[in-house]
């Protein structure tokens, strides 16, 4: 993809995320007056369970897809990755079924049906990645992102819970799913075509399906770490933080990464002298908007969420101020995911992610036990601006061969 193009390509994914991000932005004062902390705090932890199974259903096959080199390839793997997400919803219910009797409550029983529809989200989008339907894929995340917070509200107004939480975005994920026209037939594949397959992308599910699914981790284990020691509520004030303040990376992160990694993976195995650049030139531009997001966190978030918020949200306030370095040193990380794999440095990418995971956990298990939620997420921004840093360093000095 030329230049051009990799702008065209951002700017049109920037501007339906720009509304989807927008809509429960708006909204999100209206939800935390409908749902107590309390309940915010129970549907984030299913939330994070349901993605963090989602997030690897399809064992990372799906983001092969663009690099098939033919469409015979492509129609492999998506079959190859619809075969495993069906085995995953089948075992998802099965553990659901074993968390209803535990918690002895009827919500657990939304677990497969989020994760097949987020599942076949993630599918249907990086096969439109593929064909570089930039356009579709804006629209799905419009009825995706900003048409869940939606259906939150209305189910809130009618009182439905914790449950109406989780059927929002599941109703919303059906939607994008719709747009996206994922083939869901296609011609018929041998078992040994798939076991090819399999074989030949095993990087996949070896080494970026365990980075994956220990990143989601880190948000499951988080959210049960806070609930557990300082219960419900402050599970429910970290939940709102890091939906609110991590929106501005997931709309300009998830709009840049999927115009990127189309262009990276066109070099080849490996970085290229000009994807480094491409890449180095995305970090700094990142950095000039993340300047202002954490002064501005700094500055005036405790005053900004009360009166946003409620006054039963003063807590998450006070953590707004505490994680805005990370909110910031996240904001410029979270679109470089795709660089690692499309320059072939997977092994690299999940060392890194285990000690960022682990760093986290200790730095908030550490400010928990010492001095609170607040602590918590103050160490957790320092230590993670110290781990970003050096990751930044490690992109712009990646060793690079000329273009052929």
């Amino acid at each position: 993809m030329t230049a051009p193009g990799l702008l065209r390509a951002t700017l049109t994914l920037l501007a339906a995320g720009s509304l989807a991000q927008l809509l429960p932005l708006a909204l999100a004062p209206l939800l935390t007056r409908l749902y107590p902390p309390n309940e915010y705090g129970v549907y984030q932890l299913f939330a994070a369970v349901a993605a963090n199974v989602a997030v690897v259903a399809c064992a990372r096959y799906e983001f092969a897809l663009p690099l098939a080199a033919a469409d015979s390839e492509a129609d492999v793997l998506r079959v190859l990755c619809l075969r495993i997400l069906s085995a995953v919803v089948l075992l998802s219910a099965a553990a659901a079924c074993i968390w209803t009797l535990v918690a002895a409550t009827p919500w657990p029983l939304w677990l497969p049906l989020a994760v097949a529809a987020l599942g076949l989200v993630s599918l249907a989008t990086l096969h439109a990645t593929r064909q570089r339907r930039f356009r579709r894929i804006a629209a799905a995340r419009l009825a995706q992102h900003g048409g869940g917070a939606a259906v939150q509200v209305l189910f809130g107004w009618l009182h439905m819970g914790v449950s109406g939480l989780i059927a929002g975005p599941l109703l919303a994920a059906v939607a994008a799913l719709l747009m996206l026209r994922l083939p869901m037939g296609g011609p018929s594949v041998s078992r040994d075509q798939l076991l090819a397959m399999a074989k030949r992308h095993r990087d996949f599910p070896l080494l970026n399906t365990p980075h994956a699914f220990l990143g989601a981790l880190q948000d499951t284990a988080s959210i049960a770490l806070i609930a557990g020691i300082a219960g419900p509520a402050a599970a429910g004030a970290w939940g709102l933080c890091m939906r609110v303040l991590k929106a501005p990376a997931t709309l300009v992160g998830g709009a840049l990464s999927q115009a990127l990694y189309p262009q990276l993976a066109s070099g080849g195995p490996g970085a290229t002298l000009a994807g480094r650049a491409a890449v180095a030139r995305a970090m700094g531009a990142l950095a000039l908007l993340a300047v202002p997001l954490v002064a501005a966190l700094w500055w005036l978030g405790p005053p900004l969420f009360e009166w946003a918020f409620g006054a039963g949200w003063t807590q998450a306030g006070d953590l707004a101020r505490a994680l805005a370095l990370y909110i910031g040193v996240h904001f410029i990380a979270s679109p470089m995911g795709v660089v690692t794999m499309a320059w072939n440095a997977q092994a690299f990418a999940l060392r890194l992610a285990l000690l960022g995971q682990v760093l986290f956990i200790a730095a908030l298990t550490v400010g928990l036990l010492w001095g609170g939620l607040a602590l918590g997420g103050w160490l957790v921004s320092i230590v993670m601006a110290l781990y970003f840093g050096w990751y930044f360093w490690r992109l712009a000095t990646w060793p690079a061969k000329a273009a052929a």
